[in-house]
Protein backbone atom coordinates (compact mmCIF):
# COMPACT_ATOMS: atom_id res chain seq x y z
CA UNK A 1 0.00 0.00 0.00
CA UNK A 2 1.42 3.36 -0.99
CA UNK A 3 1.18 6.18 1.75
CA UNK A 4 2.59 9.25 0.55
CA UNK A 5 -1.08 10.04 -0.44
CA UNK A 6 -3.74 7.59 1.01
CA UNK A 7 -6.75 6.93 -1.55
CA UNK A 8 -10.38 7.04 -0.25
CA UNK A 9 -10.22 3.17 0.11
CA UNK A 10 -6.75 3.40 1.52
CA UNK A 11 -7.98 5.22 4.33
CA UNK A 12 -10.91 3.09 4.88
CA UNK A 13 -9.48 0.51 5.21
CA UNK A 14 -6.70 1.86 7.47
CA UNK A 15 -9.35 3.17 9.72
CA UNK A 16 -11.15 -0.51 9.90
CA UNK A 17 -7.37 -2.07 10.66
CA UNK A 18 -7.59 0.94 13.45
CA UNK A 19 -10.78 -0.25 14.96
CA UNK A 20 -9.39 -3.97 14.90
CA UNK A 21 -6.41 -3.20 16.49
CA UNK A 22 -8.35 -1.28 19.68
CA UNK A 23 -10.37 -4.48 20.57
CA UNK A 24 -8.97 -7.70 22.10
CA UNK A 25 -12.41 -9.40 20.81
CA UNK A 26 -13.37 -10.23 16.94
CA UNK A 27 -15.38 -7.89 15.26
CA UNK A 28 -18.27 -8.39 12.84
CA UNK A 29 -19.06 -6.01 10.28
CA UNK A 30 -22.06 -4.20 11.53
CA UNK A 31 -19.57 -3.27 14.94
CA UNK A 32 -16.66 -2.34 12.89
CA UNK A 33 -19.48 -0.01 10.68
CA UNK A 34 -20.59 1.59 13.86
CA UNK A 35 -16.75 2.09 15.30
CA UNK A 36 -15.76 3.63 12.12
CA UNK A 37 -18.16 6.98 12.65
CA UNK A 38 -15.76 8.00 15.20
CA UNK A 39 -13.36 8.22 12.12
CA UNK A 40 -15.50 10.31 10.54
CA UNK A 41 -16.04 7.02 8.27
CA UNK A 42 -19.71 6.15 7.33
CA UNK A 43 -19.97 2.97 5.88
CA UNK A 44 -22.78 0.25 5.24
CA UNK A 45 -22.38 -2.89 6.61
CA UNK A 46 -22.03 -4.26 2.93
CA UNK A 47 -18.85 -2.00 2.34
CA UNK A 48 -17.04 -3.14 5.32
CA UNK A 49 -17.52 -6.81 3.88
CA UNK A 50 -15.67 -5.52 0.63
CA UNK A 51 -12.92 -3.73 2.53
CA UNK A 52 -12.62 -6.61 5.05
CA UNK A 53 -12.32 -9.42 1.71
CA UNK A 54 -9.48 -6.89 0.41
CA UNK A 55 -7.60 -6.64 4.01
CA UNK A 56 -8.36 -10.64 4.17
CA UNK A 57 -6.38 -11.09 0.59
CA UNK A 58 -3.43 -8.75 1.64
CA UNK A 59 -2.82 -10.98 5.16
CA UNK A 60 -3.84 -8.32 7.61
CA UNK A 61 -7.16 -9.48 8.70
CA UNK A 62 -8.25 -13.03 9.39
CA UNK A 63 -11.64 -14.63 9.74
CA UNK A 64 -12.48 -16.24 12.89
CA UNK A 65 -15.99 -17.07 11.59
CA UNK A 66 -19.21 -15.73 12.91
CA UNK A 67 -17.55 -14.13 15.55
CA UNK A 68 -15.72 -11.39 13.42
CA UNK A 69 -12.23 -10.18 12.38
CA UNK A 70 -9.23 -9.74 14.01
CA UNK A 71 -5.60 -8.44 12.75
CA UNK A 72 -3.22 -10.55 12.11
CA UNK A 73 0.86 -9.22 12.72
CA UNK A 74 1.08 -8.29 9.36
CA UNK A 75 -2.32 -5.91 10.01
CA UNK A 76 -0.81 -4.55 12.67
CA UNK A 77 2.48 -3.78 11.11
CA UNK A 78 0.59 -2.08 8.18
CA UNK A 79 -1.04 0.17 10.48
CA UNK A 80 1.75 1.03 12.41
CA UNK A 81 3.50 2.32 9.03
CA UNK A 82 0.29 4.26 7.56
CA UNK A 83 -0.27 5.86 11.15
CA UNK A 84 3.21 7.11 11.73
CA UNK A 85 3.37 10.36 10.16
CA UNK A 86 -0.08 11.46 11.87
CA UNK A 87 0.60 9.39 14.93
CA UNK A 88 3.86 10.67 17.14
CA UNK A 89 2.95 9.73 20.64
CA UNK A 90 0.38 6.50 19.35
CA UNK A 91 2.53 4.35 21.88
CA UNK A 92 1.81 7.04 24.46
CA UNK A 93 -1.86 6.56 23.57
CA UNK A 94 -2.17 3.06 23.86
CA UNK A 95 -0.58 2.79 27.28
CA UNK A 96 -2.82 5.17 28.98
CA UNK A 97 -5.99 2.91 27.41
CA UNK A 98 -4.12 -0.05 28.43
CA UNK A 99 -3.90 1.20 32.14
CA UNK A 100 -7.76 2.43 32.17
CA UNK A 101 -8.75 -1.46 31.15
CA UNK A 102 -6.95 -2.63 33.57
CA UNK A 103 -8.87 -4.39 36.34
CA UNK A 104 -6.74 -6.93 38.12
CA UNK A 105 -7.35 -6.93 41.86
CA UNK A 106 -4.54 -8.29 43.38
CA UNK A 107 -6.23 -9.85 46.45
CA UNK A 108 -8.71 -11.34 44.88
CA UNK A 109 -6.74 -12.95 41.93
CA UNK A 110 -9.26 -11.90 39.41
CA UNK A 111 -9.38 -9.14 36.57
CA UNK A 112 -7.64 -8.24 33.76
CA UNK A 113 -4.05 -7.63 32.98
CA UNK A 114 -2.62 -5.66 29.76
CA UNK A 115 0.00 -7.91 27.98
CA UNK A 116 2.40 -8.23 24.98
CA UNK A 117 2.66 -10.84 22.54
CA UNK A 118 5.37 -12.59 20.87
CA UNK A 119 5.21 -15.10 18.01
CA UNK A 120 7.90 -17.96 17.98
CA UNK A 121 8.16 -21.04 15.29
CA UNK A 122 6.75 -24.13 16.87
CA UNK A 123 9.73 -25.94 16.40
CA UNK A 124 11.87 -22.99 18.40
CA UNK A 125 9.15 -22.45 20.96
CA UNK A 126 11.08 -25.48 23.59
CA UNK A 127 14.50 -23.45 22.87
CA UNK A 128 12.96 -20.42 23.36
CA UNK A 129 11.39 -21.79 26.75
CA UNK A 130 14.85 -22.31 28.05
CA UNK A 131 16.53 -18.82 26.51
CA UNK A 132 14.20 -17.34 28.64
CA UNK A 133 14.82 -19.02 32.35
CA UNK A 134 17.86 -16.80 33.18
CA UNK A 135 15.49 -13.79 32.87
CA UNK A 136 12.47 -15.74 34.98
CA UNK A 137 15.22 -17.13 37.21
CA UNK A 138 16.98 -13.56 37.85
CA UNK A 139 13.92 -11.68 38.02
CA UNK A 140 14.67 -8.94 35.75
CA UNK A 141 10.98 -9.76 34.08
CA UNK A 142 7.76 -7.90 35.17
CA UNK A 143 6.43 -11.22 35.67
CA UNK A 144 7.04 -15.15 35.58
CA UNK A 145 3.20 -15.70 34.24
CA UNK A 146 2.76 -16.29 31.08
CA UNK A 147 0.00 -17.21 28.88
CA UNK A 148 0.13 -18.97 25.56
CA UNK A 149 -1.74 -19.83 22.34
CA UNK A 150 -1.76 -21.99 19.19
CA UNK A 151 -2.33 -21.36 16.01
CA UNK A 152 -5.53 -19.53 15.02
CA UNK A 153 -6.12 -18.49 18.61
CA UNK A 154 -5.98 -15.39 19.93
CA UNK A 155 -3.82 -13.21 22.15
CA UNK A 156 -4.77 -9.90 23.02
CA UNK A 157 -5.71 -8.20 19.61
CA UNK A 158 -3.31 -10.86 17.87
CA UNK A 159 -4.20 -14.00 15.91
CA UNK A 160 -1.23 -16.63 16.16
CA UNK A 161 -0.98 -17.27 12.16
CA UNK A 162 0.28 -20.77 11.36
CA UNK A 163 3.39 -22.55 12.22
CA UNK A 164 4.15 -20.10 15.43
CA UNK A 165 3.27 -20.25 18.96
CA UNK A 166 1.49 -17.48 20.68
CA UNK A 167 3.10 -16.18 24.39
CA UNK A 168 2.11 -13.21 26.10
CA UNK A 169 3.94 -11.61 28.64
CA UNK A 170 2.45 -9.00 31.28
CA UNK A 171 2.96 -5.62 29.88
CA UNK A 172 4.79 -3.11 32.97
CA UNK A 173 1.75 -0.56 32.21
CA UNK A 174 0.24 -3.17 34.34
CA UNK A 175 1.44 -1.16 37.09
CA UNK A 176 0.38 2.13 35.80
CA UNK A 177 -3.07 0.28 35.81
CA UNK A 178 -3.19 -0.67 39.32
CA UNK A 179 -2.10 2.60 40.49
CA UNK A 180 -4.32 4.68 38.50
CA UNK A 181 -7.50 2.23 40.15
CA UNK A 182 -5.93 3.37 43.22
CA UNK A 183 -5.83 7.15 42.32
CA UNK A 184 -2.68 7.69 41.66
CA UNK A 185 -1.51 9.56 38.57
CA UNK A 186 1.42 7.53 36.25
CA UNK A 187 3.06 9.66 33.70
CA UNK A 188 4.78 7.48 31.69
CA UNK A 189 8.25 9.14 30.35
CA UNK A 190 10.21 6.68 28.27
CA UNK A 191 11.30 3.22 27.69
CA UNK A 192 15.09 2.70 27.37
CA UNK A 193 18.16 0.57 27.87
CA UNK A 194 18.83 -0.23 31.14
CA UNK A 195 22.53 -0.41 32.16
CA UNK A 196 22.54 -3.03 35.11
CA UNK A 197 25.83 -3.82 37.14
CA UNK A 198 26.58 -6.04 39.66
CA UNK A 199 22.96 -6.96 39.56
CA UNK A 200 21.86 -3.43 40.27
CA UNK A 201 20.61 -1.07 38.28
CA UNK A 202 23.59 1.35 36.99
CA UNK A 203 22.22 4.16 34.13
CA UNK A 204 20.07 4.23 30.95
CA UNK A 205 22.12 4.14 28.13
CA UNK A 206 19.70 4.70 25.14
CA UNK A 207 15.86 6.15 25.77
CA UNK A 208 12.95 6.80 23.61
CA UNK A 209 10.24 9.02 24.49
CA UNK A 210 6.74 7.83 24.74
CA UNK A 211 5.07 10.98 23.26
CA UNK A 212 7.69 10.85 20.62
CA UNK A 213 7.14 8.09 18.97
CA UNK A 214 4.74 5.35 16.79
CA UNK A 215 6.37 2.10 17.64
CA UNK A 216 7.29 0.34 20.68
CA UNK A 217 10.37 1.22 22.33
CA UNK A 218 11.53 -2.74 23.69
CA UNK A 219 10.21 -4.09 20.15
CA UNK A 220 12.76 -1.40 18.32
CA UNK A 221 15.59 -2.05 20.96
CA UNK A 222 15.62 -6.39 20.45
CA UNK A 223 14.88 -5.65 16.65
CA UNK A 224 18.93 -3.21 16.88
CA UNK A 225 20.13 -5.89 19.04
CA UNK A 226 20.82 -3.31 21.62
CA UNK A 227 20.06 -5.99 24.47
CA UNK A 228 22.10 -7.86 26.49
CA UNK A 229 19.32 -9.77 29.14
CA UNK A 230 20.59 -13.36 29.24
CA UNK A 231 24.22 -11.66 30.31
CA UNK A 232 22.83 -9.88 32.89
CA UNK A 233 20.82 -12.89 33.89
CA UNK A 234 23.97 -15.13 33.99
CA UNK A 235 26.31 -12.64 35.50
CA UNK A 236 24.61 -9.45 36.90
CA UNK A 237 26.17 -7.39 34.35
CA UNK A 238 24.46 -6.42 31.17
CA UNK A 239 21.72 -4.58 29.73
CA UNK A 240 18.31 -5.02 29.99
CA UNK A 241 14.73 -3.31 28.94
CA UNK A 242 13.34 -0.63 31.60
CA UNK A 243 10.76 2.15 31.64
CA UNK A 244 10.73 5.36 33.45
CA UNK A 245 7.54 6.75 35.59
CA UNK A 246 6.29 9.65 37.50
CA UNK A 247 4.06 10.11 40.08
CA UNK A 248 3.02 12.51 42.52
CA UNK A 249 5.65 12.70 45.89
CA UNK A 250 2.68 12.45 48.10
CA UNK A 251 1.32 9.15 46.64
CA UNK A 252 4.72 7.56 46.95
CA UNK A 253 3.55 5.46 50.31
CA UNK A 254 0.56 4.41 48.94
CA UNK A 255 2.21 3.02 45.54
CA UNK A 256 4.71 1.00 47.49
CA UNK A 257 1.54 -0.46 49.29
CA UNK A 258 -0.11 -1.07 46.06
CA UNK A 259 2.63 -2.37 44.22
CA UNK A 260 3.69 -4.82 46.90
CA UNK A 261 -0.15 -5.90 46.85
CA UNK A 262 0.79 -6.60 42.92
CA UNK A 263 3.84 -8.34 43.85
CA UNK A 264 2.36 -11.16 46.30
CA UNK A 265 0.15 -11.80 43.23
CA UNK A 266 3.33 -12.78 41.26
CA UNK A 267 3.30 -9.68 38.93
CA UNK A 268 6.78 -7.55 40.07
CA UNK A 269 8.17 -4.94 37.94
CA UNK A 270 8.96 -2.69 40.40
CA UNK A 271 12.85 -2.41 40.06
CA UNK A 272 13.46 0.95 41.77
CA UNK A 273 11.19 3.35 43.52
CA UNK A 274 12.98 6.44 44.15
CA UNK A 275 12.58 9.60 46.94
CA UNK A 276 11.21 12.86 46.76
CA UNK A 277 12.96 14.50 43.79
CA UNK A 278 15.64 12.44 44.03
CA UNK A 279 17.49 11.36 40.58
CA UNK A 280 17.13 7.56 39.92
CA UNK A 281 19.56 6.07 37.55
CA UNK A 282 20.62 9.03 35.87
CA UNK A 283 17.35 10.63 35.15
CA UNK A 284 16.16 13.81 37.25
CA UNK A 285 12.64 14.10 38.49
CA UNK A 286 10.79 16.50 38.75
CA UNK A 287 10.22 18.98 41.76
CA UNK A 288 7.86 17.02 44.48
CA UNK A 289 7.82 14.22 42.09
CA UNK A 290 8.94 10.55 42.54
CA UNK A 291 10.37 8.36 39.67
CA UNK A 292 10.49 4.84 39.58
CA UNK A 293 12.04 2.60 36.85
CA UNK A 294 9.96 -0.66 35.64
CA UNK A 295 11.33 -3.72 34.06
CA UNK A 296 10.46 -4.49 30.94
CA UNK A 297 8.02 -7.03 30.59
CA UNK A 298 9.63 -7.92 26.92
CA UNK A 299 13.19 -8.68 28.47
CA UNK A 300 12.93 -12.45 28.84
CA UNK A 301 12.14 -12.48 25.07
CA UNK A 302 14.96 -9.94 24.72
CA UNK A 303 17.47 -12.82 26.07
CA UNK A 304 15.33 -15.68 23.71
CA UNK A 305 16.30 -13.34 20.66
CA UNK A 306 19.91 -12.99 22.01
CA UNK A 307 19.85 -16.42 22.26
CA UNK A 308 18.96 -16.97 18.04
CA UNK A 309 15.81 -17.13 18.13
CA UNK A 310 13.64 -15.30 15.25
CA UNK A 311 10.78 -13.86 17.67
CA UNK A 312 7.99 -11.50 16.40
CA UNK A 313 7.21 -9.11 19.10
CA UNK A 314 4.07 -7.09 19.48
CA UNK A 315 4.07 -4.94 22.28
CA UNK A 316 1.01 -3.48 24.19
CA UNK A 317 -1.15 -6.15 22.06
CA UNK A 318 -4.56 -5.74 24.60
CA UNK A 319 -5.50 -7.69 27.54
CA UNK A 320 -6.06 -10.95 29.01
CA UNK A 321 -7.64 -12.38 31.88
CA UNK A 322 -5.45 -13.43 34.93
CA UNK A 323 -7.01 -17.02 34.94
CA UNK A 324 -5.47 -17.64 31.74
CA UNK A 325 -1.84 -17.10 32.92
CA UNK A 326 0.33 -19.44 34.31
CA UNK A 327 3.94 -19.85 35.59
CA UNK A 328 6.62 -20.31 32.82
CA UNK A 329 7.78 -23.04 35.28
CA UNK A 330 5.19 -24.83 35.00
CA UNK A 331 5.46 -25.52 31.00
CA UNK A 332 9.16 -26.98 31.32
CA UNK A 333 10.20 -28.37 34.22
CA UNK A 334 14.24 -29.02 33.50
CA UNK A 335 14.06 -25.80 30.78
CA UNK A 336 15.95 -28.11 28.53
CA UNK A 337 15.66 -28.07 24.68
Amino acid sequence: MVHAKQSDAERKEIAILRVLSESSQPLGSITIARELERYGIYLSERGVRYHLKVADERGYTQSLGRDGRMLTPLGFEELKIALAPEQVGFILQKLELLAFQTTFDPAKRTGQLPINTSLIDKDRFKEALFAMKGAVEAGICTSELIATASEGEKLGSVVVPDGKIGVATICSVAINGILLKAGIPVASQFGGVLEVKEAKPERFIAVINYAGTSIDPSEQYIRAGMTSVGEAARTGNGKILANFREMPALARSLASEKTAALKEAGIGGVYVLGNTSEPICQISVGLNRVGMVLLGGLNPLAAAVEAGISIENIGESGIVDFEQLTSIRDLQGDWRP
